[in-house]
């Protein structure tokens, strides 16, 4: 059995708590959880009958797990996910992976030395939809790709707990929390760009609320990105995107994916079967799909199934780093 310890009892450690439930059949299992709120470290606990600890660093030191999944505010990933190695854990830690360099560096550091195995929750390179646009694009099944549009909006991110998102010394902004997912995304799928050009939108404060991108690929190959988190309470999440192929031209609206090739008819293709589990935790998101298939090929990394390559420490260091040259690009994080 698998022993895995959850720290961060808030949204994301519920949506992960409630993926390890799901796939408990592959013998992995939720035996301690962390925080330092001891009401939601308790409520969790109760989804598996865990152990509870009052904070990340005593579960660390104390519990017998196999594994740590790091689902604190994004200050606080490097020294946990260190600690963990050090302590001979293997990691799972949410995205972004830090913000400071010598944070970046050190964990990069440390992992080589311990051996430990550690994914990055850069979830959307296991989302379904975009899981079957990588597939697609690598197969060239429709000619090159000649240019796409992605975007990802929300309202205002109200549910963190004490309201740390809004804290961009903690999260690095919508940037750093949220458009970090379509930049890394886009580094999977077309890999690092010759050309950056970035425009922002900002509060009265001067800090990013909202971003746009170009990434060029060399001479007539661009894709936007935009994102936002600043929309009102009742305004929908949304991510989405729209590629252009030389034979067909795929859109996928937030809901349904759809392929018009250049001859013929459009039509909906035949997705991966995704996990049914309904998301009752809160936040923006409603299904774990994407969820339990990021903590699935955890799993079956830690299994030995395969290499873990997909959502490596390197993949997702570069993908900070990229997101960080934007925000030089647009004027910096906070402009006075």
């Amino acid at each position: 059995m698998i022993q895995v310890g959850v720290i961060g009892c808030g949204f994301m450690g519920g949506m992960h708590t409630a993926c390890y439930k799901a796939l408990e059949t592959l013998g992995v299992k939720v035996t301690a959880t962390a925080d330092i709120r001891p009401d939601r470290a308790e409520k969790m606990a109760a989804m598996s009958g865990a152990r509870t600890y009052a904070s990340g660093m005593e579960l660390i030191e104390q519990a017998d797990v196999d594994a740590v999944d790091i689902c604190l505010p994004t200050d606080l990933h490097a020294a946990h996910a260190i600690a963990a190695m050090r302590a001979g854990k293997n990691v799972f830690v949410e995205k972004p992976i830090c913000l400071k360099e010598a944070e970046m560096e050190e964990l990069r550091r440390v992992e080589k030395e311990t051996g430990m195995k550690v994914q990055v929750g850069q979830v959307i390179r296991f989302w379904t939809e975009y899981a079957w646009l990588k597939e697609t694009a690598d197969s060239g099944v429709y000619g090159s790709l000649l240019s796409a549009a992605f975007k990802r909006v929300s309202a205002r991110p109200t549910w963190a707990s004490d309201n740390w998102l809004s804290d961009f010394s903690r999260s690095g902004g919508v940037a750093c929390d949220m458009h970090v997912h379509d930049t890394d995304y886009i580094r999977y799928l077309l890999g690092e760009p010759d050309r950056i050009q970035s425009q922002a939108y900002r509060d009265e404060n001067g800090a990013i609320q909202q971003i746009f991108t170009l990434f060029g690929y060399g001479k007539n190959v661009g894709v936007s990105v935009e994102a936002c988190w600043d929309y009102p309470a009742t305004f929908p999440f949304c991510a989405a995107y729209r590629v252009k192929f030389e034979k067909a031209t795929v859109v996928f609206d937030g809901t349904a994916l759809t392929v018009y090739p250049e001859e013929g008819e459009a039509f909906h293709p035949k997705l991966a079967e995704e996990f049914k589990g309904d998301n009752k935790i809160g936040g923006n998101i409603s299904s774990l799909g994407g969820y339990y298939n990021e903590l699935r090929y955890f799993v079956e990394w830690l299994r030995g199934e395969h290499t873990g390559t997909i959502a490596s420490v390197e993949e997702s260091v570069r993908s900070i780093r990229l997101v960080q040259r934007e925000i030089e690009a647009a004027g910096g994080l906070i402009a006075r």
